[in-house]
């Protein structure tokens, strides 16, 4: 057997490994080192395969993509600063907990710190933000190694996607010549009937002592929170609303919690928790006497605050399988079980009779205070940055998703999005929070099929602008509204903005781009609404044409700060007239 066959072999029993476990999608970065990788899953009938040229933008891509599925996505590219280039979207994935299976194509061992061309160490290039790494060995063909290369492509899907979901990386050393023979009878192998290795994995449960001595701590409590942070799991929503209602106690959703949105019963959930815990006084004498927090730590700073002042209460923290996501440095008692299955327990055991009827009515009445001020609208022919986010959040269309940038983008959909009976899974990049590859991000998210709307700033949209090559390649479905202050508007709520003799040269950071050109570019469509009429109008458009479409609202920095600040005035001044 020479050369050919058995890279070819080597590589498609490998490829057909991932597509028996269950990996449907994979996104490619064109290169020459790759190939082997890049052919062969190219040919296999079971694998749908997106070319994104720039291997920073395609990691993203399979990153949204991945987050949306729920499931592994895999990406290829060639040697080099390519696979350095997946780093941002990795370490992503690492803390958002997105499974990915990352496959770099490598020199050769004989041409690794010779100085040979785009020979760069790639072992363990990820670190830890790679749950598993594995360096494949140099191609064979025999049975022995065919096996080796399905167990590894088995071993692979199931790494990422299992407990805690995150990326893993295979490092592939391929020699010259690289092009497979793709002719080749048999080409996938012998095929078992199940993948290479078998997975059964069972939701974490407490028993009924644990959950016994649970209900018994939180007994003799009145004031109970529960908190929904950043999740994705669809199955939390409904059950974790269904026991707080049963228990009679507040939950404060994060916009990303996915407990604002659909069919399930919200009437103890507050939305506005975050222009309610804004003021200091009003923080205290909203003392709690337990919090139980599902998800993530929320988005909101003054949540942050509130429970860092109140660091003496008994906090818990569900995880479905591992973690320690506490960033207050709060004593807290870890519960890793599954969250909704949890909810249900608690449901089935004895009912909790010693809340505080008025706790609820209080949270709830600040809460409808703090809705009416931010749905109130305003006599002004532009558009805040408020604005557009209600706006949006009127004209959204059902059944469909957001996929929101960071920075000031989803903190103004924590206060402008209210609870609604529509069908909106809201996704972001909340693992390390940063603004670069959104646009990549939100394509990815779009290509499972359903109506994407990407709300993020002026500056995510001008950092990763490539991405919108995406869509006009695809043909995707996407709507992004973008929010242009020219630079760095979150800055200007931090003391930055006092130190006016630097603030706009490293802040600020205007950038003075006319976006239209480059949407224009990529071949879709622009809208410029100068009101939220417009806006509305602009956006109920945009979800009726099938393609891109970018709809820009500019404003002003110092008037968006002033506006915002009115309003939480406003909120705090009526709040502490009732407290």
């Amino acid at each position: 057997m020479n050369h050919t066959e058995e890279l070819t072999r080597y590589t498609a029993n490998f490829v057909d490994g991932l597509v028996q476990s269950g990996l449907s999608d994979v996104v490619i970065s064109p290169g020459s080192r790759s190939t082997p990788l890049a052919m062969t899953i190219a040919e296999h009938p079971g694998l749908k395969q997106w070319v994104v040229i720039d291997e920073r933008s395609a990691a993203f891509f399979a990153l949204g993509m991945a987050k949306k599925r729920h499931h592994a996505v895999a990406i290829v590219c060639s040697s080099g600063t390519a696979a350095a280039n997946y780093f941002p979207a990795i370490i992503e994935a690492y803390y958002s907990r997105v499974p990915l299976v990352v496959l770099t194509a490598d020199r050769p061992h004989e041409l690794r710190d010779t100085g040979a061309p785009q020979a760069i160490d790639q072992v363990k290039m990820y670190g830890d933000y790679a749950k598993w790494f594995h360096e494949m060995a140099l191609p064979e063909a025999d049975e022995k190694m065919l096996a080796y290369a399905r167990g590894k492509a088995s071993r692979a899907v199931n790494t990422a996607n299992e407990g805690n979901p995150g990326p893993v990386h295979l490092n592939f050393p391929f020699r010259e010549p690289l092009i497979p023979d793709l002719s080749l009878e048999n080409l996938w192998g012998e095929r078992s009937p199940e993948p290479f290795y078998t997975k059964t994995e069972g939701k974490r449960k407490l028993d009924r002592d644990q959950l016994e001595n649970l209900r018994s701590k939180l007994q003799s409590f009145h004031k109970g929170l529960i908190v929904c942070g950043p999740q994705t799991d669809q199955a939390l929503p409904a059950a974790v609303s269904e026991l707080a209602a049963a228990w009679q106690i507040p939950i404060l959703a994060d916009p990303l919690s996915q407990v604002r949105a659909g069919e399930h019963h919200k009437d103890v959930v507050i939305e506005g928790y975050d222009a309610i815990l804004r003021s200091e006084s009003i923080r205290e004498k909203l003392k709690p006497d337990f919090i139980i927090r599902f998800g993530a730590m929320p988005v909101s700073k003054p949540y942050l605050f509130y429970v860092k002042e109140h660091n003496s209460i008994p906090q818990f923290v569900v995880e479905n399988t591992a973690g320690y996501r506490e960033p207050a440095g709060n004593k807290t008692e870890m519960i890793y079980a599954d969250a909704a299955l949890l909810c249900k327990d608690l449901m089935n055991l004895a009912d909790r009779d010693s809340s505080d009827a008025k706790w609820l009515q209080t949270w709830q009445n600040m809460n409808q205070t703090a809705k009416d001020f931010l749905l109130e609208s305003d006599d002004e022919n532009g558009v805040t940055e408020g604005e557009a986010v209600r706006s949006l959040m009127e004209v959204i269309p059902d059944n469909s998703g957001i996929y929101v940038g960071n920075s000031m983008a989803v903190r103004d959909l924590d206060t402008f999005f209210m609870t609604t009976p529509k069908s909106i899974e809201v996704l972001s990049n909340r693992g390390a929070n940063g603004i670069d590859g959104m646009i990549s991000s939100g394509m990815g998210a779009a290509s499972i099929g359903a109506p994407v709307t990407l709300l993020l700033g002026d500056l995510s949209f001008f950092h990763d602008m490539n991405g919108l090559l995406a869509a006009k390649h695809y043909g995707l479905n996407i709507t992004i509204l973008v929010v242009n202050n020219n630079g760095g508007g979150i800055f200007s709520f931090l003391p930055q903005v006092k130190h006016e003799a630097h603030f706009e040269a490293l802040f600020g950071t205007p950038l003075d781009i006319e976006f239209e050109q480059a949407v224009n570019m990529y071949g879709g469509t622009y809208q410029q609404p100068a009101n939220e009429a417009e806006l509305k109008q602009a956006l109920e458009s945009s979800y009726e044409y099938d393609g891109l479409s970018v709809v820009e609202v500019k404003t002003d920095r110092a008037a968006n700060l002033n506006w915002h600040r009115a309003k939480w005035r406003q909120i705090e001044g009526s709040m502490r007239a009732r407290i």
